[in-house]
């Protein structure tokens, strides 16, 4: 118990910056409107407004090469600090802006640290914790986003921006004051050929000076991911990386052709376009959208260890397809001049229910899985590949959203989504392994087609057969 608690720690200031990066990446929703009024300090214009929208993204992508530098060379903990600074230097851009130039730069440096902390911390979460609790703390990054949303959608349109801006900072601050004190990563330690650190890091996260047999495991996982020298091609030549990247792949495309990116961008349009009645106002509905994709990701990451990752995002995948689906038609027979006034409470019900759907597996499984499928040696490499494909996703599904609205209605683009969120469940169940309970090593002997061993020993008959050493 006390060594879980101690991997709860390291976790908990570990993903702090998650809930700042939850914050700039909603940021535009509720600032936009602020600074468009006639009294605002800042002068913007529509292109203004579309560039804050993307450079955030353009940041991420710009961040990738820094990312894959900086994970392994000097450690996933060194990694997630410099992001935190980066993302703090965001803020008080932002906080001080006397212009829309220092909101530009700062845009962009919020998404060079997202990018840092969204592969750094998933890995670091997935080397340090014990495989009963891994997807459960796996979990805490994508929840601390959600948090992240909450709180500035929250707060945001009621104050002014410095004060919102000493909110985003005040969790940057608190993790730069504790992370330091946690323990880096043993899988680093022994890929640095510092097997002593590794040890001590290693009893320190379990509490236990017993650590002798988790200790072997990972040598022997990192050996046999060390054994030929790294070669970008080898994550597509490899089978188990190849697996690797085919899922992340498509989970990451699913999560934004899902309609996700669109819906919490452009809610109210939506809503509005859809007819749909409501008391609430646009911040009470954004609120309310967001506090339930918060509670259906706490639910889901106590279940993710127990249920397991297959059947949430399977699942997931098909009652975000239906969903979707359910307004999709609604707004396919408004389109076609259907009377659905009695209705219009369908659009809300199906956006909220997409909310709940969305967060409980496929929008919560692929960042617990990102930091598990990869090998040791490619995971840098690995997850920095998933993070574009994830940011490039992102703005495709947006662009062809505008695009089929704009030029065969608003129905067609989320008929798309739904089609997509079935196909991922039919991936899902045919593709995916299920990683529940198992360690890192056993993950990459299943994504290689053989038999996960029993013990220690099956592993090292493994690594003696040349066959399955040269493809680990």
């Amino acid at each position: 118990m006390r060594g879980r608690f101690q991997q709860f720690i390291a976790v908990f200031t570990a993903t702090l910056s998650a809930v700042s990066d939850g914050m700039q990446y909603a940021w535009t929703a509720p600032i936009i409107p602020m600074i468009q009024r006639s009294n605002s300090t800042l002068q913007v214009t529509h292109t203004d407004v579309l560039w804050l929208e993307n450079i955030y993204m353009i940041g991420g992508l710009a961040g990738i090469p820094f990312t894959i530098l900086t994970i392994d060379r000097f450690g996933r903990k060194t990694s997630i600090l410099i992001g935190a600074v980066q993302n703090l230097v965001a803020w008080i851009l932002i906080g001080f802006a006397s212009s829309i130039e220092y909101i530009y730069v700062a845009r962009f440096l919020s998404g060079l640290a997202g990018d840092v902390g969204f592969v750094a911390a998933p890995m670091y979460v997935a080397e340090i914790a014990d495989k009963k609790i891994r997807g459960f703390l796996g979990s805490w990054i994508y929840l601390k986003m959600l948090v992240g949303v909450v709180i500035i959608y929250s707060v945001a349109p009621f104050v002014s921006i410095p004060v919102s801006s000493a909110v985003g900072c005040s969790f940057l601050i608190i993790e730069l004051f504790t992370f330091p004190f946690m323990p880096e990563s043993p899988y680093f330690y022994i890929m640095k050929n510092n097997p002593a650190a590794a040890r001590k890091s290693l009893q320190r996260l379990r509490s236990t000076d017993d650590v002798q047999e988790e200790m072997e495991e990972i040598a022997i996982t990192v050996k046999m991911q060390q054994t030929k020298k790294i070669r970008y091609t080898d994550l597509v030549m490899k089978e188990n990386s190849r697996k690797a990247l085919l899922i992340m792949t498509v989970l990451n495309l699913a999560q934004h052709f899902s309609g996700y990116s669109v819906i919490l961008m452009n809610v109210h349009s939506i809503l509005d376009d859809a007819g749909a009645g409501t008391s609430l106002n646009s911040n009470n509905t954004a609120i309310l959208y967001s506090i339930l994709m918060l509670v259906a990701a706490l639910l889901a990451s106590g279940l993710v260890d127990k249920a397991g990752r297959k059947i949430l995002l399977g699942a997931s995948s098909v009652t975000t397809g239906l969903a979707i689906l359910i307004l999709a038609i609604y707004l396919a027979l408004k389109n076609y001049g259907t009377n659905v006034e009695p209705y219009n409470w369908i659009p809300i019900f199906s956006v909220m229910a997409f909310a709940i759907c969305f967060k409980f597996g496929l929008g919560i499984v692929p960042i617990v899985t990102t930091g598990e499928l990869f090998p040791t040696n490619l995971k840098a490499l690995g997850m920095t590949s998933a993070d574009g494909i994830y940011i490039i996703s992102s703005i495709l599904s947006i662009y062809i959203y505008q695009v089929l609205k704009e030029n065969y209605g608003i129905h067609v683009p989320f008929f798309l989504f739904a089609v997509c969120c079935f196909f991922t469940a039919i991936f899902t169940v045919f593709f995916i392994p299920e990683t529940k309970g198992k360690t890192l090593k056993e993950i990459q002997l299943m994504l290689n087609g053989n038999k996960v061993p029993n013990n220690v020993s099956d592993v090292e008959k493994k690594l003696n057969d040349p066959e399955n050493f040269s493809t680990l």
